[in-house]
């Protein structure tokens, strides 16, 4: 039985345009990445983790990721910690500041959150995951959901309980990546827990993990009857995949397809501009060079666009090296050096312009310039 299905997901009072999320990352999602994502179908955008301890929030990175007054409706913030108290007065506060949703994070496996009994660490302790999550939804008067895994270990998949708990304790969505803590990202995704957890409750369930393709959405959707997707890395190089997968889920009967090269650059060329905008001119460069680097593995000739664009010591250097490589791409490398463009990218490799591609955007490049004036 198919698992497509015009039909979206609610989480309080908002309905969702889709059934495609976007995970919280550290050192991704940061506020020009969520509006990337959200322009190309995310109907969920959360913010980084943020430490729910508000004496930390004064420091440059805290407060960056802290910034997400231009995100469109529903904004999410994405908070971590274990003390039930102090996670009740930063969901507080960062509801003042204007988050329509407050997700707390029990999925992080990363070493430095879980010796806080953070993160996924907290699986481990199912009283103290309801006292959390008791303090935080009774905190605030928006919803709260909650980012998990499917228990602290193989030999101890406790994730439908968790679930039970989360409902109870009025949760309003979950979002569950389909490895325990004890597996961080190694070895294949287990989605019979996740399928469990979907019988167990009856609010909105996402599933996560190693989703990288329209195919592989379906394929999940179907072995788990999850209400949605929650889309990570895969998402990094090549944004509109969640288009395409949004497309998918919904029954398309056109399919989207990969965005012509006039458009990649476009794309690319917005990004970085909003990246230099966001964090400035230092931060900015370092941020934008891994960025550079998962667009470079989608790209012909990426190789040597990637060893070009990571050496950049400036936004400016940064974005003329995208020109160029986009205008050889666009043009070929002869036409190109007629008009004086220093480097024949694809030595060695293909470097025939791609062939159009059916268009389907709509500008991001255009709408990002228009936005920021």
């Amino acid at each position: 039985m198919s698992n497509r299905s015009t039909d979206t997901p609610r989480i309080g009072p908002y309905q969702l345009s889709g059934r495609v999320l976007l995970a919280p990352m550290a050192g991704i999602t940061d506020e020009p990445f969520r509006r990337l994502c959200r322009h190309f179908g995310a109907a969920v955008a959360a913010s980084e983790m943020t430490t729910a301890d508000v004496s930390l929030w004064n420091t440059p990175k805290s407060r960056r990721r802290l910034s997400f007054g231009n995100d469109p409706t529903p904004r999410v913030v994405q908070l971590a910690g274990s003390d039930p108290g102090q996670l009740a007065g930063a969901a507080r506060r960062v509801v003042d500041m204007g988050a329509d949703i407050i997700d707390i994070n029990m999925g992080c496996p990363a070493k430095k959150v879980c010796r806080r009994l953070a993160g996924s660490a907290l699986l481990e302790d199912e009283t103290l995951v309801r006292r959390i999550l008791d303090a935080v939804v009774g905190a605030v008067d928006v919803p709260v959901t909650l980012k998990m895994r499917t228990g602290p270990s193989p030999q101890h998949r406790n994730g439908a309980r968790i679930a039970r708990i989360a409902q109870d304790a009025g949760i309003q969505a979950l979002a569950v990546h389909g490895r325990t803590r004890a597996c961080a990202y190694k070895g294949e995704v287990e989605y019979a827990t996740i399928k469990a957890i979907k019988e167990s409750v009856t609010i909105p369930v996402f599933a996560n993990g190693d989703i990288t393709s329209a195919a592989k959405a379906i394929d999940v959707l179907q072995r788990t009857r999850a209400d949605g997707v929650m889309i990570g890395r895969a998402a990094c190089g090549q944004p509109w995949l969640l288009t395409q997968i949004d497309y998918a889920l919904r029954e398309e009967k056109k399919s989207f397809a990969v965005p012509e090269i006039s458009e990649q650059r476009d794309i690319v060329l917005a990004h970085l501009e909003s990246m230099h905008r966001f964090y400035g001119e230092y931060t900015g460069v370092r941020v934008a060079r891994k960025h550079l680097v998962w667009y470079a593995t989608h790209m012909e000739c990426g190789s040597q666009f990637r060893q070009r664009a990571v050496r950049a010591e400036s936004t400016k250097a940064q974005m003329r090296i995208t020109q160029e490589y986009f205008a050889r791409r666009i043009s070929g490398d002869r036409a190109a050096t007629a008009l004086g463009l220093p480097w024949k990218w694809c030595d060695g490799e293909n470097n025939e312009p791609q062939k159009e591609k059916r268009r389907g955007t709509g500008n991001f490049g255009q709408q990002q310039k228009a936005s920021a004036a």
